[in-house]
């Protein structure tokens, strides 16, 4: 029963960080479009895009595995 709750709240937190990282990285394209960033911010930004990214492809992976179970 543990284990189910446990599980449970890992497809949660998985399920919210992906929407949340996507999000992330939508905002970041747009507001770049818009020019909305000094270049100093760049490195910052970029970075942050990047985990975001990352984050996505950890989900990504998570659900692949689940839905092989």
């Amino acid at each position: 029963m543990a284990d189910k709750k446990a599980e449970t709240n890992n497809d949660q937190v998985y399920d919210l960080s992906n929407r949340v990282s996507r999000s992330v990285i939508a905002v970041i394209d747009t507001v770049v479009q818009r020019g909305g960033f000094r270049g100093e911010e760049l490195t910052t930004i970029g970075q942050l895009r990047d985990q975001a990214v990352q984050l996505v492809q950890v989900c990504e992976a998570n659900r692949a595995e689940a839905s092989a179970k």
